[in-house]
C-alpha cells in the first residue's frame, strides 16, 4: 500500500470536497473518486468494474451507495460490495481524517 496525503488541515479537506459531490483525485497512476457525506469520507476507483463507466459522474443514494449512471449497479461505498447487478465489486479504498489532512491508501 501507498499512502498518500491531501490537504495540510481538517477545514481545508472540508472546503475541498463538498457534501454528496463525487470529486476526481489523480494518485500517481491511479485515478479513484473522492466523496464526503457528512464527517464520512469514502475513496474508491473512478470506473464501474461492470463495463467501465466513469463513476465520477454517479449519484449517490441515501444508503451510502454509488450508482452507476450505465446500468444503474449500486455499490456501498463503505465496502465496494456489489448491492444491485451482476459484477465484482467496487473496489475501495482506506480513508482517514485526521488534523493534518486526509490519508489515502491505495495498494500498488
Amino acid at each position: 500500500m501507498k499512502e498518500y496525503q491531501l490537504g495540510s488541515s481538517k477545514a481545508e479537506i472540508f472546503l475541498m470536497l463538498p457534501e454528496r459531490k463525487v470529486k476526481k483525485v489523480i494518485l500517481g497512476k491511479k485515478t479513484i473518486g473522492l466523496l464526503r457525506i457528512g464527517e464520512q469520507f469514502f475513496a474508491f476507483d473512478s470506473q464501474c468494474p461492470h463495463r467501465g463507466a466513469d463513476l465520477l459522474q454517479a449519484n449517490i443514494n441515501g444508503w451510502s451507495e454509488i450508482i452507476c449512471p450505465l446500468h444503474q449497479y449500486r455499490f456501498d461505498l463503505k465496502t465496494g460490495q456489489v448491492r444491485s447487478g451482476f459484477c465484482s465489486d467496487l473496489p475501495v479504498f482506506p480513508v482517514r481524517l485526521h488534523e493534518e489532512g486526509l490519508t489515502i491508501q491505495i495498494p500498488q
